[in-house]
């Protein structure tokens, strides 16, 4: 394909993408029907029919010379879920992408705080609803809506798909993707790459698209708070035997300032430019009752670069259940953000100093299930920066925004670290409206016929480009 048949291929792909959007959004369908939910606590088998279905999409576009689905123990023994590999080589000359979605989805949480059933996908207006509808099923359905538009099309011309395509499609990104090292370390061959498009993240809103240069790393994990070695009557010793909820309670509450801004020493910022953002407009996206925010600081570095930390669980009696007894122990889950310029594991060992030397009286902590993901920044400068902006910008017909994101992809600092030479790419599918990892969870259903196209246009591109991207 020369430069010229290139850029003129535009029109071609946006109506392909247009008249494949019902199979799209039939098979995206069949994907949020499969509960593959990836925590511990969860049915494992789920989890494979979903690699399997998505190994079958794969399949079905003819495209690939190996397809398979594999599983790995993580670096501590604990089994891995299931996830899918697809290679199929470059003509001579050629650059290669890799493809990476993830197919689990978070737990479900409480069916009365979702509008339609969490796995029965239903289209309401211009929006997809379920779990897994938009993070991440609708990534997968990006990679394969794509491929097969630029297939179609470099068929109807007689021309080759010369460009080499991986396929990474995680079962486990959702639980920290324990396993990721190893699938890079039994497969590096078929997963190099020159581009790596991480189709897992945010836009601007549902009109105008981003790709994400900046990323927080994570650390989370559970913690047991133990002040008695049994219950006993609260109004026996109740006010004079300290009871976990209490020690929880005083104990968490020293991690934020009162500005609701992380308080614990060691926690770094990353010092960088953001653009301004409208208080009244974040504090409606997020629900925010009343209106007022946490922090300090400018509104969009409070989100991509500063650190910050949840508490996500609690394991307790609940109301309908409690007696009236001291508890002896409660078990929180911690969710933390790292800043880019920091480590994950620095952060997590401010932290741990941090409730180890304000453990209050007396209580005994015990840390489980740690799981680490690194930050991410973007060179800004990079050549497939620039190609896909102006991918983006052809498809949704205005201007590509470069902006950060509060949320983690663990495995992208894997990537980088593995193949140096790569140019990750991050773009995704979601808005904010989106509400992934939250009750009534959906996919805007123009959003992503706008995503596949981007996609299909840079690899378009690519097809008239030497491996060095020039």
């Amino acid at each position: 394909m020369t430069e010229s048949s290139a850029e003129d291929i535009g029109a071609d792909l946006r109506e392909r993408v247009r008249l494949g959007m019902p199979d799209v959004i039939a098979r995206l369908c069949d994907l949020v029907r499969i509960p593959s939910v990836s925590w511990d606590e969860f049915d494992r088998e789920p989890v494979r029919r979903s690699a399997e279905a998505v190994a079958g999409l794969l399949e079905a576009t003819g495209l690939f010379d190996s397809i398979e689905v594999r599983q790995y123990d993580d670096v501590e023994g604990r089994p891995g879920q299931p996830a899918v590999l697809a290679h199929r080589p470059p003509l001579e000359g050629r650059p290669t992408v890799l493809l990476y979605a993830h197919h689990d989805v978070q737990p479900p949480g409480d069916p009365a705080d979702w509008r339609t059933p969490a796995f029965e996908p239903t289209v309401i207006g211009d929006r997809l609803y379920g779990r897994g509808a938009s993070d991440d099923k609708s990534g997968v359905l990006v990679h394969i809506g794509a491929l097969e538009a630029l297939r179609d099309v470099l068929e109807s011309r007689g021309e080759p798909l010369g460009v080499g395509i991986s396929v990474l499609v995680e079962g486990e990104e959702e639980n920290g993707s324990r396993s990721f090292d190893r699938f890079l370390e039994h497969h590096r061959r078929e997963l190099e790459a020159d581009y790596i498009i991480v189709a897992d993240s945010d836009n601007v809103s549902a009109e105008t698209p981003s790709l994400t240069v900046a990323l927080r790393g994570n650390v989370a994990f559970n913690l047991r708070i133990r002040t008695l070695e049994h219950a006993s009557h609260s109004g026996m010793y109740g006010g004079l035997a300290p009871d976990a909820m209490l020690a929880a309670v005083r104990l968490l509450n020293t991690l934020w300032d009162e500005h609701g801004a992380v308080a614990v020493p060691g926690l770094r910022s990353y010092d960088g430019e953001v653009p301004e953002a409208d208080a009244e407009e974040l504090a409606a996206e997020a629900g925010v009752l009343g209106g007022r925010l946490i922090g300090t600081g400018p509104l969009n570095s409070r989100m991509w670069f500063q650190p910050s930390i949840t508490v996500t669980g609690i394991d307790a009696p609940d109301v309908a259940n409690a007696s009236n007894t001291l508890l002896p122990e409660v078990r929180v889950r911690i969710s933390g953000r790292v800043a880019p310029g920091q480590t994950g594991e620095s952060y997590a060992e401010a932290l741990l100093a941090h409730l180890r030397a304000n453990a209050p009286f007396g209580a005994r902590l015990e840390v489980e299930s740690m799981d680490i993901g690194e930050p991410f920044l973007v060179d800004p400068d990079a050549e497939g920066v620039a190609r896909m902006t102006r991918a983006m910008g052809e498809a949704w017909g205005r201007p590509a925004g470069r902006t950060g994101i509060g949320g983690s992809i663990p495995m992208i600092s894997s990537l980088v670290e593995t193949f140096p030479a790569a140019q990750v790419l991050v773009t995704g599918v979601e808005d904010p409206g989106t509400l992934a990892h939250s009750p009534n969870e959906s996919q805007h259903l123009g959003v992503l016929r706008r995503a596949i196209e981007s996609e299909a246009r840079f690899l378009a591109g690519l097809l008239a480009a030497g491996a060095d991207g020039e």
